[in-house]
């Protein structure tokens, strides 16, 4: 395998959104966003025939651009899931990269007076443009979105809340169970906060002011607060973080906001909603670093509760940590566009 970057079977269409919604949000990032549209091989070779989709989504830090990261010995995700339709290992289908970053990172893909309405933004721009520039087959049940870590939390709520416009999803190491996945890191955060006399936001003045990621705190201080952004900002933007900066106490309100977001706790009120979905695909590595393997057991185990058919959903826990586990994406691709092409 040649370290460099493969000619693809399909082809890539890169372009840029100016996103209204995004106009003027509260972080002043860009509302002009790209996105790349995938189409498989043969999509100009019969005029008439229509697709699939799959929206695919990325994880906290995540920018359409790092699509093309490359690492020793592996392809990255855009040529694997060209070899999916290449090989015939599922029927063709579109591909959306979206971009949802933010100055904190990473959006959620949630509404928020922190950092904008990406939620809507996924929904009511990028859904839209895709469907009137490109042959889709544009209804729910030829619609899925996948993601992974943030992008696996958002991959979740998404159809959830849009059961409309998405009746499929994959979600690998989604955020979920947040007692595991996310208070652990509260003490660290607390820990870390003693150097700047337990206020977050001297941290985040400093981290802006020089290289990023040159102290061992700041990945953890920047996931704390922007997710703060995203579930538990104050109707001006500021973000409330979920515990006492001083104690790691747990705040009552901001913690409850995020609870109201937990994937596995949000599951009894969509009960319906989930189980109109045709296919969801839920995957995590044993040794996730955020216990994320738990959280994808209980949203597999809510999703029984709540009734949704067994033979609806693949699940699975496999032998990895939360990282490197992009050659698990195009498994997920296939299996999904093979259930919404049945």
């Amino acid at each position: 395998m040649l370290p460099w970057s493969a000619e693809l079977a399909g082809r890539i269409d890169e372009h840029v959104i100016d996103s209204a919604l995004l106009r003027g949000n509260p972080l002043g990032d860009p509302h002009e966003r790209p996105l790349w549209v995938y189409v498989p091989p043969g999509y100009d070779d019969e005029p008439d025939r229509r697709y699939p989709v799959v929206y695919v989504i990325q994880g906290y830090t995540g920018h359409v651009a790092m699509w093309r990261n490359r690492t020793a010995f592996r392809r990255p995700f855009p040529e694997l899931a060209d070899r999916v339709f290449a090989d015939g290992e599922a029927p063709p289908a579109i591909v959306v990269y979206v971009d949802a970053w933010t100055a904190y990172g990473g959006s959620q893909f949630v509404d928020s007076p922190g950092t904008g309405p990406y939620h809507s933004y996924l929904c009511a721009e990028v859904v839209p443009f895709v469907d009137g520039r490109y042959r889709t087959r544009a209804d729910r049940e030829h619609r899925a979105i996948s993601g992974k870590s943030s992008g696996g939390f958002g991959a979740m709520v998404t159809p959830m809340l849009r059961p409309d416009l998405f009746g499929a999803f994959a979600t690998h190491a989604g955020d979920a169970l947040y007692e595991h996945s996310y208070v652990p890191d509260f003490a660290k955060c607390v820990r870390h906060l003693r150097k700047y006399d337990g206020d977050i936001v001297r941290w985040w003045k400093e981290f802006r002011s020089r290289t990023a990621f040159t102290k061992e705190e700041d990945m953890d201080l920047l996931m704390i607060y922007g997710v703060a952004a995203c579930f538990s900002a104050r109707e001006d933007g500021t973000p409330e973080l979920p515990f006492h900066p001083r104690t790691g106490e747990l705040l009552p309100g901001p913690w409850g906001r995020w609870l109201a977001w937990d994937p596995v706790r949000m599951v009894p009120e969509y009960a319906e909603e989930l189980r109109s979905m045709r296919a969801i695909w839920i995957d995590a590595g044993n040794k996730d670093e955020w216990r994320l393997d738990l959280g994808a057991e209980a949203f597999r185990r809510a999703l029984g509760a709540a009734g949704v058919p067994d033979d609806r959903v693949y699940f699975e826990i496999f032998e990895a940590t939360h990282m490197a586990i992009e050659y698990r994406y195009p498994l997920a691709l296939a299996w999904l566009v093979r259930r919404m092409s049945e």
